[in-house]
């Protein structure tokens, strides 16, 4: 069986019965795992203990919390403590988010994210693995303490969210999986050779890596609720090129929307959001989102899967309801 993944924001846009009621499906339905992330709203491993509490297989993953915004012994101590309480399900997520989050909420420096991220995978590990935590590090100085509370399972997996050069490196280095969003189906590949390369260099092997991409899926009930969805995803990714920076803008270049990135940013720049909204065109959200019937919705996912996709990550627009919430876990499900 393929194995299929869930995502769904931290945010209090859905209320937490609703939610648990979320998981318990994709649990019934033989989903791997939950994940959530993390920005400036409720903390993803709070939310990830609920969810334990109330599932059975599932397994509960951060997807992502940011390394910035805690220890790496404090992320160590937590993702233990759930895989406990979730009895032996947990799997660590990290990134590096972005500069304005990490600087402007957490007060901390956006310094050399990839060096700093390297330093947390290996710290984490250690602690993980029950040694003394002694390490010299360009960021870290650490010593004489061990990890007193260890997790169950003997390796958490640690995924990383990456899509620079550098962090595709590093996930090929040193992680278990990599979550890459808003990723056009066709350069997956690509990436996931880049990421091979990497792994091969440091004597490990590409299969070794769960290629686990978020990718956004409703599947509409009819026509009218077709469009709906499409316009709320135009304007999701519009405030990512937009109003995330220079990263995501670059991103969606790179994946050959040189011309729709440019028309969306100018547009949110000038604070016409309709106008940057209405910018990004049919062929991105055909290529990089999951969006339609059924059927439809399901080849579109068996295209990710047949880019390399190991375990497709699916996430939901912005406002969705839960019955399509449940409508799409329903249709897109492993077991289907």
């Amino acid at each position: 069986m393929s194995a299929t993944a869930l995502t769904l924001s931290s945010r209090q846009d859905i209320p937490d019965d609703d939610l648990i009621a979320i998981a318990q499906l994709a649990d019934r339905l033989g989903y791997h795992t939950f994940f959530t992330g993390e920005s400036w709203g409720r903390d993803a491993f709070t939310i990830l203990t609920m969810i334990a509490c109330h599932t059975q297989s599932l397994r509960v993953g951060t997807g992502i919390v940011p390394v910035f915004s805690r220890s790496p012994a404090l992320i160590a101590q937590t993702i233990a403590s759930l895989d406990q309480i979730s009895k032996g399900r947990a799997t660590l997520g990290l990134g590096s988010s972005g500069r304005l989050l990490i600087e402007q909420w957490h007060g901390q420096s956006f310094e050399k994210p990839v060096a700093r991220t390297r330093e947390y995978i290996q710290i984490i590990r250690k602690a993980l693995a029950g040694q003394p935590l002694n390490y010299e590090g360009q960021f870290f100085h650490l010593g004489r303490f061990r990890l007193g509370a260890p997790p169950l399972q003997e390796n958490i997996p640690i995924y990383l969210a990456s899509l620079g050069p550098r962090n595709l490196e590093l996930t090929g280095q040193l992680c278990d999986g990599w979550l890459p969003i808003w990723l056009h189906h066709q350069r997956l590949l690509e990436l996931k050779a880049e990421i091979g390369e990497a792994a091969s260099r440091s004597g490990r092997d590409i299969s070794q890596i769960t290629v686990a991409p978020q990718i956004i899926c409703h599947v509409a009930a009819d026509s009218d609720e077709l469009e709906e969805t499409k316009q709320q995803v135009r304007a999701h990714m519009a405030y990512y090129i937009g109003g995330m920076g220079q990263y995501y803008y670059n991103l969606f270049c790179r994946s050959g929307f040189q011309d729709e990135a440019d028309a969306s940013r100018e547009a949110w720049t000038a604070g016409d959001r309709p106008k940057a909204t209405a910018a990004i065109s049919e062929d991105m959200l055909e290529n990089i989102t999951v969006i339609g019937d059924a059927e439809s919705c399901r080849a579109k996912l068996d295209r990710f899967r047949s880019s390399g996709a190991d375990m497709p990550v699916v996430a939901f627009p912005h406002g969705a309801s839960t019955a399509a919430i449940q409508r799409t876990l329903e249709a897109l499900a492993p077991s289907t």
